[in-house]
This record gives C-alpha cells, structure tokens and sequence, in this order.
C-alpha cells in the first residue's frame, strides 16, 4: 500500500513537472524576445505577387485534379516537409522564419480542403480562374552583423535608397546584386551570419513574405530611410537623422530578405566560403527570376549604436563565424 501511494505521488509529481517545462518552453517560442529595439534602420526594396490569370475549363471529376498536385508539389524540395514541420526543434532553418512558413502551409491546407468541399458540390464540368503563377515560391532570408569599420557599406545602402527604382523587377535586381557585391567585397568585416530558406506553395508566399518582414522590421526603432516599391521617405523619426553611428559603436546588422521562382540551395554553415557563395548565388537572380526584395539594415541614425550583446539579442539566430 505504502508503495503504490509513493509511486502514485512520484507520478503526480513527474506530470506536474512536464507541465510547467511545457509551459516555459512554450512562452520561450511564442513569445518574441526582441521587443527593444535597439537602433534605427533603413529598408528598401519592394516587388509583386500579382500576375495575369487565364481561364480554362478543367475538369473536377475527382479530387485528384491538378489543383490539389500543384499544392502538392509545393510540400516537396527546399527543406519544406517534415523538417520545416518541426522548426522548433532546429530543423530546416527554424527560429521565427521556420514557424511563419509552417503557418502559411497550415493555412494553404485549410483553405484546400475548404475549396474541396466546394468543388464536391458543383458540376465535374466548370469554369475557374487559373493563375500563371509558379507552383511555388522560394523564401531566403540572409542575416550577417558586420564589425562598424562597414560604414561604406550603409552609405551605399542610403545611395542604393537614394537613387533606384524599386517599382521594377530590374531595378530591384539591380539593387540585390549592388547590395551583395557590397558585402563580397569586405569579407574582412563579417562577423555573424545566419541564413534561412524554405519553397511555400504561391498562393501563401505573399502573405509568408509580409510576416517575416514586419518581423525583421519591428526590430527597428524608427525607419529613418526608406524606400519601397517607388515610395522614398527619410528622417521619419524626429529623434535622429540617417548618418553615421556612434564612433564607439561595434556593429552593422543586415537583413537580406528574398522571394524566388529559383530554387536555390542555400546552406547555413558559419564560414566565409558558404557566405561566400551565398552571396553570389543570391546576387546572380535574375530580374525574371525575382519576386519580391526587401533588405533592412540597422543602425541608420546619426550617433547610434548596435552593441554586440544588442546584436545577439535582436538577432538570436546569427552563427559566430
């Protein structure tokens, strides 16, 4: 009797421990760490999801039309799958850019079963707008912190803002090559890197590609320059100017955030040579290749600082090289 009433004790108290390391490790992956913001940045960048659509008839006879292979398809290649079904546990890039892209495919899941249920109750034979988009859309998102002495590196990046076309596919192709070979050139200065991709089915990809920015964008105080599909802003914060940082500050936070028709085979190792070539595959998209385009950097304002304990913090993913 006295044995069975310890066990039943040291059971409760087994299950009561399970659930509050649940609990903590639940809030530690749901709730963002980087609330502070700790400079000011800059953003440019823009791009469309939008294509024309043709019309067709196509037959629904059952529920293995091309509708619900094409969804198929995009759940294959790219670290999509199982292991971007796990990003809490580190697998296929993981952190906030592995959990927004399982949300999307959730999302695009719903919705196809939704849909399914639509399609029993009509005709086999109907008329459906059918998009000319990709079955799917590459996500990449290439964060580096480079060592202050970079700051040729922001005063092109405020040039780039300055003076491109952020309203075209070329232009915008034009801004990612100038903005790798910027990094590519001083190899000397990185410092920390982390590089995430993952392919979503097209119908997500915008909604995905939004999430993740205003992720990387929150981490900003104030967005002193700006420009993005054609709309050019500086000095928004009338605390600060864009200009140069603080002589004591220490680094360059970079975020380089990409959506392709290319499947590219990024891989995140923490040494030059994988940056390297990062870099250049990233810079050597093409105009018909790019979809969307955004790069972010911090800090921007005259007289600011991005420390390295400020660094980690904002940027918990970024490997030291």
């Amino acid at each position: 009797m006295f044995k069975f009433i310890r066990f039943h004790w040291f059971t409760r108290k087994s299950f009561f421990s399970f659930l509050v390391i649940s609990s903590i490790i639940s809030s530690l992956l749901f709730i963002n760490p980087n609330t502070a913001s700790a400079a000011s940045g800059g953003r440019i960048g823009g791009g469309s999801f939008q294509s024309p659509s043709s019309t067709r008839s196509q037959n629904y006879g059952g529920y293995g039309g091309n509708n619900f292979r094409g969804y198929g398809s995009g759940y294959r290649g790219s670290g999509i799958g199982f292991p971007f079904l796990l990003p809490i546990f580190g697998f296929g890039g993981g952190g906030i850019f592995g959990f927004l892209i399982l949300m999307s495919i959730v999302g695009v899941i719903v919705n196809s079963f939704k849909n399914s249920s639509n399609f029993s109750n009509g005709n086999n034979n109907s008329i459906v707008s059918q998009s000319a988009n990709p079955s799917k859309v590459s996500l990449i998102q290439f964060q580096i912190g480079l060592l202050a002495s970079a700051k040729e590196i922001q005063i092109n990046l405020r040039k780039l803002a300055a003076s491109s076309n952020t309203s075209t596919s070329s232009g915008l192709q034009k801004i990612l090559q100038d903005s790798t070979l910027s990094l590519l050139r001083k190899p000397e200065l990185w410092v920390y890197s982390n590089i995430e991709t993952g392919s979503v089915p097209y119908a997500s990809a915008e909604s995905t590609f939004n999430r993740i920015s205003i992720t990387e964008r929150s981490k900003l105080k104030a967005e002193l320059t700006s420009n993005y599909s054609g709309q050019i802003s500086t000095a928004t914060n009338n605390e600060s100017n864009p200009g140069d940082s603080d002589s004591t500050n220490e680094y360059i936070a970079i975020t380089i955030l990409v959506a392709t028709k290319k499947d590219l085979k990024l891989k995140n190792f923490a040494n030059n040579e994988q940056i390297t070539e990062a870099l250049r595959l990233l810079g050597s998209i093409s105009s018909n290749d790019l979809i969307a385009l955004e790069v972010i950097w911090q800090p921007d304002g005259e007289g600011e600082t991005l420390r390295e304990e400020e660094l980690i913090t904002q940027y918990p993913n970024l490997k030291h090289l």
